[in-house]
This record gives C-alpha cells, structure tokens and sequence, in this order.
C-alpha cells in the first residue's frame, strides 16, 4: 500500500512524519502505564491515518482530517506536553490542503485559536502556548508560501504540457498542408496522365508510351519533392512552378493564358505563392471542369498580386484544407487571399513586398 500517490511532489511528508515522535517523549519519560501505551499508540496510528490521508482525499475532506487531528491534539493536551504536535502538524499541513493563499492563512487561524482556546480552558503551561501557537504559526506561514508556490510550478507545468500539446496538433496540421500541397498536385497529373495513356494505347502507342514516361518522370519528381519537405525546401521558385501549372493544365485539355511579371520576392513569400498555384491549379483540373484559365502575376503599389482565374462551374464557398491551409500561409505573411465563385473561380492573393509586410 502506497503511502503518497504515485510521482507525488510531496515526498518530504515521509521524513517531517519523524517529528511527531515528540509525541512519545512524555509516555517515555514518565514510565507510563500499558493503558497510557496503548492509548499512544492508538492516537498515533489514527494520526498516521489522518497525516497520509490528506494527500490522497479531496480539499473538504482534507479540511476534515486537520479538525481531527487539532480534535485529537485538544484531548491529548492535558496528558501529554507533545500533544502539541497535532496542531503543529495541522497548520503545517493546511496550506497544502487548500486552493490557494487566503484559503491557507485562514486555516492557519482556525488552528491558532484552537490552540490558544485549549491553552486558556484546560490552564496549561506557556510552553503549550509557545509550541502550538507560536512554532506552529511560524511553520504555518513558511508552508503558505511554499504551497503556493508548489501551485504555482503546477500550474506552469500544465500550462507547458498544454504548449507542448498544441504544438504537436499544429505540427500534425502544418503536415497535413504540407502533404497535401506536395502530393495532391502531382498525384493529380499522375492520374490525368495515366488515364490519357490508357485512351492512347489503341490509337497512338507512341504518344501512349511518351505518357507513361512522363508519369514515370513526375514520380520520381513527387519523391524527390517528399524528401524536399521533409528538408523544409520544396520549392523549385515562382518561375518554374507557374511553367509547370501550364503544362498541367494543357494535359488536361485547357487552354491556357500566362502573364507573369519578372518579380523579386522573399523566399519565404515566394514559396508560399508557388504553393497557391499548386494548389489552385490542382483544383482546377480535379473540380472545376473548365475549358480555360488565366494566371497573372505583377507588381501593384508595393504589393505582389497573383490572380488564377478559370470558366469553370464553380463551386461552394466552403474551403477544404487545402484552401485554409494557402489563407493561413497568406495571412501569416501580411497578405489576402480572396476567393470568388460566381462564374467560374477567381482566386486572387495579395502579398508585401517585403517580409514583415513593411
């Protein structure tokens, strides 16, 4: 049987036990008789009780056992000068017992006047007083004090596991954008191309066979980009993913009109705008049945702005995690992300310039 819970933080409750062995010095000193013995004894045993109790029961039930023992310390009192361990114990326990500092220094006091009312009504010594009053409220206050200051390194340390908790959920979510971008493009093209080379294999074996290759070629592209994010560098630049968005929406069949100004972004800013076009140009071709689409990229009052459009059907305002996850990087960076789907779909980023947005 456990005497503290388990990984309790308070172990010294097993050594300050020891100090209650003042209890035997009078029983010991004075040959006591069996009955005085075993009274002792039982007292003690009830004491040990009440003492381990108050870390396994909640905080009124805790309040309970320090009533008992200040009960057991009254009773005890007029035989036995080391009575006065029962209170000495009660206020050390108390603040340990209760929520916080107010609760603590209160019953800090309840144990005062019990001492003092005990003292008065069964007329002992001022060394009753001096031990159950004056040791006991010094050992009081100490323990108030470092109660709260036990709390408050709990509250730290569940504040630090819940960090650590939303760290990992936005680590698990950054995944999630992350895969989602790298592979949902490409396995996208891998599955258009795929099913052109199976609609060529009885009228055009050679065009059939260049299809295959080529998803052979955009396999070997998707694994190297995987191993790219794993590293954290998964863009190739603006420039070659907007040439690569032309080339995979003509494989699907639409036309194409790309305008793309020469413009100097920060890396960061320009790995996220690869990604949109990713992204963007991945819906297109999976949703939006159109026959054509326009991309732009140019430079506006400071601001870089890219806009895919396409005249497909359209679709349903709500975003899928692909679009909330290009919105968070956007707006991570000072940018806008907006989205029309009136007439086909008009996605239209806005982004700084500058990092910072400055």
């Amino acid at each position: 049987m456990r005497l503290l819970p388990k990984n309790s933080e308070y172990t010294w409750a097993l050594y300050s036990v020891l100090y209650f062995g003042f209890f035997f010095i009078d029983p010991i000193a004075g040959h006591a008789s069996a009955l005085v013995w075993g009274l002792t004894l039982l007292a003690t045993l009830v004491f040990l009780f009440l003492y381990f109790g108050l870390f396994w029961v909640s905080c009124r039930q805790g309040l309970l056992h320090l009533a008992a023992m200040v009960l057991m310390g009254a009773a005890f009192a007029k035989y036995n000068g080391g009575a006065t361990t029962f209170f000495i114990f009660a206020a050390a326990c108390g603040p340990f017992v209760v929520d916080n500092e107010a609760d603590g220094i209160k019953v800090l006091i309840a144990v005062e006047v019990a001492g003092a009312l005990t003292w008065w009504l069964l007329h002992l010594s001022g060394w009753f007083l001096l031990f159950a009053n004056g040791l006991a409220f010094v050992i009081g206050i100490s323990n108030i004090h470092f109660a709260q200051r036990s709390r408050t390194n709990r509250k730290l340390i569940r504040a630090q596991d819940e960090i650590e908790h939303l760290a990992k959920v936005a680590e698990r979510e950054r995944i999630a954008r992350d895969l989602h971008d790298v592979l949902g493009h490409t396995l996208s093209v891998i599955i258009l191309k795929s099913e052109l080379a199976g609609k060529l294999m009885d009228r055009d074996l050679h065009r059939a066979g260049a299809e295959i290759r080529e998803v052979e070629t955009i396999s070997r592209q998707a694994l190297s980009e995987v191993r790219d994010a794993i590293r954290g560098y998964r863009s190739q630049g603006l420039p070659a993913e907007l040439a690569q968005a032309r080339a995979t929406l003509e494989t699907a069949g639409v036309a194409v009109k790309l305008q793309a100004a020469r413009i100097a972004l920060p890396a960061l800013h320009e790995s996220v705008l690869s990604m949109a076009v990713r992204e963007a140009v991945t819906n297109v071709v999976r949703h939006a049945q159109a026959h054509n689409c326009s991309l732009l990229l140019e430079q506006q009052n400071g601001s870089c702005r890219l806009e895919i459009q396409d005249d497909g059907r359209g679709g349903a305002q709500n975003e899928g995690i692909g679009l909330r996850g290009m919105r968070e990087r956007v707006e991570m960076l000072g940018g806008t992300l907006s989205r029309e789907t009136n007439s086909g779909t008009r996605l239209t980023i806005t982004l700084p310039m500058k990092e910072g947005g400055g």
